[in-house]
């Protein structure tokens, strides 16, 4: 059978997900409405949510989360998909390097409100979201990335189809034709790492409404085909650099749940960095602060997928000229960790990028490539810091903070909340428990979330 009727047959027949699996999912769903809030607080123009903001109407379908106003549902997944991922803050998994609440709560919030869903509807359609981003992208490991292709669209455009397709009751083969018209409103160019450009922070947002139009055209008739996963000009053969393994795709649907695996990020920069910073972390945290003058030299061994993201061109990343440069590279942002003494999302403001002492600092991060064995994302991280008295410090961590082996605690998770929501501990804990009541329902969801977003 093809990907698109397994996934299909799956994901139709599914009423509900385990509770072990739904605490995870909830968790990562906390999360990508925290990172929106963040989005909103950073005060910092959204094209997608501004473009949104433009069609809002008395009659709109889907709630504008943010501003309080009606929109049509394409429009209600591209803003809020921008929004989480605006922070680079939200959650990552691992073996298929994809972001992959950003693409799956955007649909599931916009598609259930014009559906008039349950909360517990559209817990369930995000959660068959986030398992079919998931695997979907690991079917080729880093693949995308590897042909120059943000493996968040490419994938997350036929997830959020799926997610559609469910909260709209389509028939199985009205759901293949979804996926299959998902599939040619694939892609998602990287090409912004050589610019700095913010087209990445939009890519979840136009996964999102180009899987809800999807689904939406196939309601309507439109055909796509159901071969657009594996087929011989599918988003595999086209948009991947490297083999696939389609068992990792199709294989115990239901039983092995990839939505438990996804890491929520302590940081807000790439995730390929991440186990290098919890590596400088444990330096830190052993040895106590360090003078920046001091430091002869920062070395780092780095997976080569995972190097040429986050560390080449070494030039350009040494010399960081927009904020999201600053988070795809690995020595700037390792120089400011030992500086700062924390990553925040202040890290990464346009004032905080232009630091000379930091740019100083940068300039001494050697980095070391690994063997390539295995997911970059899923890497252990090592590093060493000499000093100019000859001392010489190792540090490493076996998998980067946030993930299955070494997930956050709640309390990390409503501090991370309440970082970015700019509200107290205290009312990032009651909208967790919003969202965990079995009684909730998505009204209650979104009236909440705007009381937290008065202020943005």
């Amino acid at each position: 059978m093809s990907v698109a009727g397994t996934l299909t047959d799956w994901a139709l027949s599914l009423e509900s997900v385990p509770d072990d699996v739904r605490t995870v999912a909830i968790s990562h769903l906390y999360d990508g409405f925290g990172d929106a809030l963040g989005g909103l607080y950073s005060r910092t123009a959204v094209p997608a949510t501004a473009v949104a903001e433009i069609y809002a109407s008395k009659s709109g379908e889907s709630p504008l989360l943010g501003r309080g106003s009606r929109v049509s549902a394409p429009f209600a997944a591209l803003s809020l998909g921008a929004l989480i991922h605006h922070l680079d803050f939200d959650d990552t998994h691992a073996g298929g390097l994809v972001h992959a609440t950003s693409v799956s709560l955007p649909a599931a919030i916009a598609v259930g409100a014009s559906a008039d869903a349950s909360w517990d509807d559209v817990v369930t359609a995000a959660t068959i979201g986030l398992e079919t981003v998931t695997r979907i992208a690991m079917g080729s490991s880093h693949g995308f990335h590897a042909r120059g292709i943000h493996a968040t669209h490419a994938c997350g455009t036929i997830a959020a189809a799926l997610v559609s397709a469910k909260l709209l009751g389509l028939s199985r083969e009205e759901t293949i034709n979804a996926i299959g018209i998902a599939g040619s409103a694939s892609g998602g160019l990287l090409e912004f790492l050589n610019t700095g450009s913010s087209t990445k922070q939009l890519h979840p947002g136009t996964a999102s409404m180009n899987g809800v139009v999807a689904a939406l055209l196939a309601r309507a008739g439109g055909t796509g085909p159901e071969s657009a996963v594996e087929g011989r000009y599918g988003i595999y053969a086209t948009l991947s650099a490297r083999e696939v393994d389609l068992d990792l795709v199709t294989s115990d649907l239901g039983s092995r749940w990839e939505a438990t695996q996804i890491t929520i990020k302590p940081y807000p920069a790439c995730q390929l960095s991440h186990v290098s910073l919890d590596a400088v972390q444990s330096i830190m945290v052993g040895y106590g602060t360090m003078a920046a003058e001091d430091i002869e030299k920062i070395e780092v061994w780095v997976h080569p997928d995972s190097s040429a993201i986050v560390c080449e061109p070494i030039e350009e990343k040494l010399a960081p000229r927009t904020p999201y440069d600053a988070k795809f590279s690995l020595p700037w942002s390792i120089a400011a960790l030992i500086i700062d003494g924390a990553i925040t999302v202040g890290t990464y403001s346009i004032e905080s990028i232009h630091r000379p002492e930091v740019a100083a600092l940068a300039q001494k991060v050697v980095i070391n490539l690994t063997p390539a064995e295995g997911a970059a994302a899923d890497a252990a991280g090592k590093t060493r810091i000499s000093l100019r008295s000859g001392a010489s410090l190792n540090g490493g961590v076996n998998a980067s903070a946030g993930g299955p082996r070494n997930r956050l605690t709640r309390q990390a998770l409503i501090n991370k909340f309440a970082g970015n929501a700019q509200c107290t501990p205290k009312k990032a804990a009651e909208f967790y428990d919003v969202l965990e009541s079995p009684e909730a329902t998505l009204a209650q969801v979104v009236k909440a979330f705007e009381l937290l977003a008065k202020g943005a």
